[in-house]
């Protein structure tokens, strides 16, 4: 099976264990609950789950079982990009080229659903078919790479982006983007109960891709179309925030993509062959158009 059907693949076993947590209940009310499907289940790569399932197929970790940690990745994902999109934050309209969730519902709600999807995630991911034994490391490591020492904090640093040199952006994307990557891929290395060498390989694997599908999105917004993005591209450059695309110039920032794509390639050198699926990965956020 090649990358486009691996991701494809994993993209909708996520999608059934998401649609199978959103189920109405007369708890729920209504509006909240459709709310919270169309900012979960309308679109999206499912790019995290795909590490998470990938990395745990490594080590034959149960599929149902990295799903689910997948599809708790995803929900923390989502939640991430409501609050992302609220005005207060980056404020934008369009989000996978359909309106965020505070244009298509209200500002009130999208904040509710945020909530509501982060709380989410660890329910998933504490019960089964996740193994008891593992699902206490999976919470944490979830809390650690959404937190104020991983995403939380790293959009704070984002909002207040203007001016920062090469390390500091370098930093600032490690946290808000890097983290959950890089944690996708630790899972799985928990899921699979793998040993201390190859976990840290992984999570080197994950940083380093989570450095490259940030630049590769920086990059998105300088050359790439509104069709391709789904949102208004330049927004970064116009709003002068500070990027290592802007610091450096278009044609450094690619050069600098192929390196870490490189690196993040040599990082899954001890899985050999097993892990080819991961350098397609590579390739695929390198070469993104959307």
């Amino acid at each position: 099976m090649d990358f486009a059907a691996r991701l494809a693949a994993a993209a909708e076993a996520t999608n059934r264990v998401l649609d199978a947590a959103l189920q109405p209940s007369p708890s729920i009310p209504d509006r909240l609950q459709e709310a919270t499907r169309y900012a979960t289940l309308e679109g999206g790569k499912r790019f995290r789950p795909f590490l998470v399932i990938e990395t745990a197929s490594l080590f034959g970790a149960p599929q149902d079982a990295a799903a689910s940690v997948g599809a708790a990745f995803e929900a923390l994902h989502s939640y991430s990009l409501v609050h992302d999109d609220l005005p207060a934050m980056d404020d934008d309209d369009l989000r996978r080229g359909q309106p965020t969730v505070h244009k298509a519902y209200d500002e009130a709600t999208a904040i509710l659903v945020g909530d509501g999807l982060q709380a989410l995630a660890f329910e998933i991911i504490t019960a089964p078919p996740v193994p008891p034994d593992l699902a206490g490391p999976l919470a944490g490591l979830l809390a650690r790479a959404s937190g104020n020492s991983g995403m939380v904090g790293g959009q704070y640093r984002d909002l207040n982006a203007i001016g920062l040199d090469a390390a500091g952006i370098r930093l600032m994307q490690s946290m808000k983007t890097g983290a959950l990557i890089a944690g996708s891929c630790e899972a799985g290395a928990i899921l699979g109960r793998a040993g201390e060498a190859e976990r840290a390989a992984l999570v080197t694997f994950g940083r380093l891709i989570g450095e490259a599908f940030q630049l590769a999105d920086d990059l998105l917004d300088v050359e790439g179309t509104a069709a391709e993005t789904g949102k208004r591209v330049g927004k970064d450059a116009e709003a002068d925030k500070a990027t290592l695309v802007g610091l450096i110039g278009p044609a450094a920032a690619r050069g600098r993509l192929a390196e870490i794509v490189a690196e993040a390639m040599e990082a899954l050198g001890p899985f050999g062959a097993r892990a080819d699926i991961l350098r397609a990965a590579c390739r695929f956020v390198a070469e993104r158009r959307s």
